[in-house]
């Protein structure tokens, strides 16, 4: 065998040398016909098409030429190319991509005729026609489509040659390819067709026309039932399949495409148009989602509220399982915004992040009190959203009822720019000017950031306590992962370390404890005491003037953030994260699987001892209790506010060495405020009580006072009123002793006396004043102000 192929090739090789010109000629006859047929046979642009994670149609956008064109599937339905190859070419498995006989019977037919009555073209011709945009029918292109034809046979299979078919032949209209026409025909998926339906649709590239609603439907009928007979005839369909199929209705008006995620759609045209993208939505969820949406619109519209967005992740891969990028609104209310990626004032949202960055580093403990008193700092003065004060409070609690002085307080002590490098780590993209420019407003809602990057965030804190758990008190370098749309795309969370990736795991779940206490919408407050109630750790946020409401809630699985408001920035009076974005968030957390909160990991977290009425580390003097707490906050100081005092015998009034013998007094620790946190907490707290006070006879003995209001530095501005008169400054002191007498003076000028409740009424003159108070102890304070009048 080998030397008849030595021998062959030796014949051949002997040709070539004795016919070299004609050797030649072959040669460039082979690499012509090689490379005859274009590499890519359609150049046309393609719809953008987004599936679900189950393959449900989601959406499309037209192709850029105007045409309902998809992208090419991987395989045809067997009902459509059985139909299709009976109606169009029945011996398609059998030529090489041209019929003979076929060709010779159409032509002799159209000659005798005069006319085209006969079409000899295989399909495999028909698919060479269409890549070459149905040019004129001569003989020299029927030439040209045979050679190209046989080329093609070469490069394709039979079933990729009908899969390019089926995907761009004509179905009436601006409809190109099956998968259009099985959906704006008889709106479903091509796998779906009965036999009659994948019969019409077989016979209509032939003659698309006749698709038109309301017109020639007794031709379209006709051509479709005799498929149908032949598909009965050769016992491919029973005659109850077939009686069942030729009774079947012809598709009469269109039908839409489904939008049921049109944003998402729109974001995907923008890197992948033209592709079909499988992605990770719950079809199912994002149906409900929708629902939820409209009813939410709905009610808001009735505020002039116009916009909303829902996201929906699943942890455990940062998969995008339900996206709402606007409210079913109108083009008057920017309905094609994608409000998921647009930049919004944050509100109160980035609170849990400066509280679980301060746990993180020792700055702080869930229980410390943190001060809740008037404030002004540099000529900023926040304020809580009701307007009132507590004068100190625990930081869970001031994180849960999310006061504002509280935590502006707190970041002045944790610093901007470390805050504003926490925030860089987690890759808030709007958050982008310098520290400076946010200055403590940064907490409130001085910055603007977006959904997308938010959810990632806390998606990210979740699954680092999650994963913490359950691999052995362990992170991955890669924890804080982009969100992905794409179904079948495997995130890459980095490697596996005993160094944290930006949090600590203890200080998160610390976290999401104080969160799980934000006080729920209404017809929820009773969570507590039920075991069905929801499970989850959220926050809520409202920007400046009403313009946004935020909600963002997680549990060990999911992540959902919502948010609320006027496209265009438009606020409302009552648009509020609580009483507007909360309800989305619990009915869109309701959609989803139960899971249990986030578990304790107790691998990074450790039991100290605290104050109890402080939440400081305890003293010797302090009443504890036992509380866990990440590592380094056993590094924090030491409770503050007890203090030892010496007493009477009967405990009632302070005394010292100059009016009570030493062994006659008695010493115990006192839990003492300042003054100014004192004079607010005393109103919110029964159980608080005062420093007693010195008793008469005791010497060289003072309290300590200060201002509740002005605070240094104050610009005050006195208006007038309705009859043209100066309103005056109502200022005011807190002393520790309410029976003192205090002796204000303003610019050394005595202005009167205060005693119990030291506030004092003043009009001074435009200018720079300063404003002294003394009480009768001798004890002294001085604050410098500026009066304008108006």
């Amino acid at each position: 065998m080998k030397a008849k192929i030595i021998a062959f090739l030796k014949r051949i090789l002997d040709w070539i040398n004795n016919n070299r010109i004609k050797s030649a000629i072959v040669f460039l006859i082979f690499v012509g016909y090689y490379f005859c047929l274009p590499r890519t046979l359609f150049e046309q642009p393609y719809a953008t098409v987004i599936e679900s994670r189950e393959g449900e149609l989601l959406g499309a956008k037209i192709a850029r030429d105007g045409q309902w064109r998809f992208p090419a599937q991987d395989s045809v339905p067997q009902k459509f190319k059985t139909c299709l190859v009976l109606f169009e070419d029945r011996h398609f498995y059998r030529h090489p991509g041209f019929n003979p006989v076929a060709m010779t019977k159409a032509v002799r037919e159209n000659s005798a005729a005069g006319r085209v009555v006969r079409g000899g073209s295989t399909l495999t011709q028909q698919v060479v026609r269409l890549s070459r945009h149905n040019r004129s029918r001569t003989y020299f292109e029927k030439l040209i489509e045979v050679v190209l034809a046989t080329r093609l046979e070469l490069r394709h299979s039979k079933d990729e040659i009908l899969g390019l078919y089926a995907a761009h032949a004509p179905f009436g209209g601006n409809v190109v390819g099956l998968e259009m026409a099985s959906w704006r025909y008889f709106g479903v998926q091509s796998h779906q067709l009965s036999w009659a339906e994948s019969a019409t649709l077989a016979v209509l590239p032939n003659a698309p026309g006749l698709i038109f609603p309301g017109k020639n439907q007794a031709r379209l009928r006709e051509k479709r039932n005799r498929l149908l007979g032949k598909l009965y005839a050769q016992r491919i369909i029973d005659r109850t399949t077939f009686e069942l199929s030729v009774a079947e209705p012809l598709p009469q008006k269109p039908f839409d495409l489904p939008q049921t995620a049109p944003h998402l759609l729109a974001r995907v045209a923008k890197t992948r148009e033209g592709h079909r993208v499988k992605t990770t939505i719950d079809l199912a969820l994002q149906q409900r989602l929708n629902q939820l949406a409209r009813y939410y619109y709905n009610q808001f519209k009735q505020n002039e509220v116009h916009n909303l967005a829902v996201l929906v992740i699943d942890n455990h891969n940062r998969d995008i399982i339900g996206y709402v990028g606007n409210a079913p609104t109108d083009a008057d209310h920017q309905k094609d915004v994608d409000i998921i990626t647009a930049p919004r004032s944050t509100g109160s949202i980035l609170k849990p992040l400066l509280y679980a960055a301060m746990l993180d580093e020792g700055q702080l403990l869930p229980n410390t009190l943190v001060a809740d008193v008037p404030t002004q700092i540099s000529g900023y003065k926040p304020e809580n959203f009701n307007l009132t004060f507590d004068g100190a409070v625990p930081a869970h609690r001031a994180l849960a009822r999310s006061l504002n002085i509280p935590s502006v307080l707190m970041l002045q002590d944790f610093g901007v720019p470390k805050f504003y490098e926490t925030l860089q780590k987690f890759k808030l993209h709007d958050i982008s000017k310098t520290p400076d420019h946010y200055g403590l407003s940064l907490i409130l809602g001085g910055a603007e950031s977006n959904l997308w990057d938010l959810c990632r965030t806390y998606a990210g804190l979740s699954s680092t306590v999650e994963y913490f758990n359950a691999h052995q008190a362990r992170y991955r370098t890669g924890e804080f992962a982009e969100l992905n749309y794409t179904d079948g795309f495997k995130t890459n969370f980095g490697k596996p370390s005993f160094d944290k990736t930006i949090l600590g795991a203890g200080s998160i779940y610390l976290t999401y404890e104080a969160m799980k206490e934000v006080n729920r919408p209404e017809g929820d407050e009773a969570w507590k005491f039920y075991d069905s109630a929801l499970q989850i750790a959220w926050k809520t946020g409202t920007s400046f003037g009403n313009r946004d409401a935020w909600a963002i809630g997680t549990n060990a699985r999911y992540v959902v953030g919502v948010w609320v408001g006027n496209a265009t920035g438009e606020g409302r009076p009552e648009l509020t994260g609580v009483s507007s974005a909360a309800p989305v968030l619990f009915d869109a957390f309701r959609l989803l699987p139960r899971k249990k909160g986030v578990a304790a990991p107790l691998n990074d977290l450790e039991e100290v001892e605290v104050c109890a009425q402080s939440g400081y580390l305890a003293k010797p003097d302090c009443p504890t209790v036992k509380q866990l707490v990440p590592p380094k906050g056993k590094t924090t100081a030491v409770c503050p506010f007890h203090k030892t005092v010496h007493l009477d015998a009967r405990r009632r009034y302070r005394v010292n060495a100059d009016c009570q013998p030493v062994a006659d007094m008695v010493t115990q620790s006192w839990f003492v405020l300042p003054p100014v946190m004192e004079w607010y907490y005393r109103s919110q707290h029964i159980e608080y009580v005062p420093l007693p006070p010195y008793r008469a006879d005791c010497s060289g003995v003072g309290g300590a006072m200060d201002f509740i209001y002005p605070k240094a530095g104050t610009k005050i501005y006195l208006t007038k009123d309705f009859a043209s008169k100066v309103q005056p400054v109502v200022l005011k002191v807190a002393h520790p002793n309410r029976e003192q007498l205090l002796y204000w003076y303003v610019d050394g000028v005595y202005k009167g006396t205060t005693q119990t409740f030291h506030d004092l009424p003043i009009a001074p003159v435009s200018g720079f004043h300063v404003v002294t108070v003394v009480d009768q102890d001798g004890n002294e304070i001085r604050r410098r102000i500026e009066i304008v009048r108006e």
